[in-house]
């Protein structure tokens, strides 16, 4: 008898000492995090990181203006078609005080990067920098908590939305973004993060949208522009749900250096997260341009956005704008005004979807409608999807 249970206790033991790894080892492979879609490739990168994404969208148009396009919405401006917004691969190596050195090359394709670059037509690098959309070298200076400087081209600093789809609340950009602040700059800029509250950016460029300081003065028999766009940011977050962001640029812009022209712009984007699941922000942009022998034109322009995550699958977004236009400068309409709803939906984790509706006004009649007239309103609906690889 006593044979018998030794026995049955050591079968026992046995069995457990199979059983229990496999059941540990079932548990950890439940909860460890799946791996990334470039976990791979980040290794043999040493610690770059690479993101791609791509957007489409169908566009539809109540208008239904004989060009196809609506001229207010570049990125998605197809109508009554299917369009593709952007393709984008980019390679980002972060700086640190023990890892000084980084960099940042961000190379895109599509509707948006075409819009973007027509803007720099003149600058003779069209050819060489219209896939480029960011491509920059950083060093991090062992100042205090780390000095960073980069060289070469970055998007702005200016304003709420940026050109990326999934970096927004809603699918389309605004008539702000387009208008009130430019889309990149090509030069040296300065970072300084003093401590979790504050921090600070200082640059200088060669103007807004183009690489090269004389922007086409060459091209049309003018004198070479040698001035440059000075600018500084300030961050301020007094808690972990409000964040203030003052951005200032100041700098010539004509063509041609002779028309010793000078554009300034103020903006303020605020942001506030009331709860866990409200977000809500506002813009503030006034721009002045100054040229020699002609009265200052200045502007304003204006956007509140919200959003409320339902849960973390769907989300509801809202955006209204206003620009005043004094004298004409951004739009051949004095006065403008947006509304735009978005319903998003997640799928497969990787996978967004938008479906929008966007009402847009004016102060006189500006939009195409059907073969030639032209009216004071525009209403439109957007079906995009954003496949997002990548941190």
């Amino acid at each position: 008898m006593r044979m018998k249970r030794t026995l049955s206790l050591t079968l026992g033991l046995i069995l457990l000492a199979f059983t229990l790894p496999a059941g540990l080892a079932a548990e950890t492979a439940e909860t460890a995090p799946a791996p990334g879609p470039f976990d791979g490739l980040t290794a043999v990168l040493g610690g770059a990181t690479l993101n791609a994404q791509a957007d489409v969208y169908w566009g539809y148009n109540a208008n239904n203006p004989a060009s196809g396009v609506t001229a207010v919405q570049p990125f998605e401006s197809h109508t009554n078609s299917f369009g593709l917004n952007l393709v984008q691969f980019q390679l980002d190596k972060p700086v640190s005080l023990e890892s000084p050195l980084g960099f940042r090359s961000t190379l895109a394709f599509g509707d948006a990067m075409t819009v973007v670059q027509n803007t720099a037509v003149l600058d003779g690098l069209i050819s060489s920098t219209q896939y480029l959309k960011e491509g920059y070298f950083s060093y991090m200076a062992p100042i205090g908590s780390g000095l960073q400087f980069d060289v070469g081209k970055w998007v702005t600093p200016a304003g709420f939305e940026v050109i990326e789809t999934s970096g927004n609340w809603l699918y389309s950009r605004g008539v702000v973004f387009y208008n009130a602040i430019p889309f990149y700059h090509f030069g040296v800029r300065a970072s300084y993060t003093l401590n979790d509250k504050w921090s600070f950016n200082g640059y200088a460029s060669n103007g807004w949208n183009n690489v090269e300081s004389n922007f086409g003065g060459p091209l049309i028999g003018g004198t070479e522009r040698s001035g440059k766009t000075g600018g500084f940011s300030v961050h301020y977050t007094p808690t972990q749900q409000i964040g203030l962001h003052l951005n200032y640029l100041t700098g010539p812009q004509a063509f041609d250096a002779s028309m010793n022209d000078w554009m300034n712009l103020v903006d303020l984007v605020v942001t506030i997260d009331p709860t866990s699941k409200l977000s809500i922000a506002g813009e503030y942009d006034f721009g002045n341009y100054r040229l020699q022998g002609s009265p200052d034109t200045n502007y304003t322009a204006a956007a509140a956005f919200a959003k409320y995550q339902i849960d973390p699958k769907w989300a509801f977004a809202g955006r209204y704008e206003y620009i005043n236009n004094h004298g004409g400068f951004l739009l051949l309409t004095p006065h403008y005004q947006t509304f735009t709803g978005s319903l998003e939906r997640k799928l497969a984790g990787h996978l967004i979807t938008r479906l929008e509706y966007r009402h847009d006004i004016a102060s006189e009649a500006f939009f195409e409608k059907g073969s030639g007239g032209l009216v004071s309103q525009e209403d439109t609906v957007k079906l995009g999807a954003v496949l997002v690889l990548g941190d």
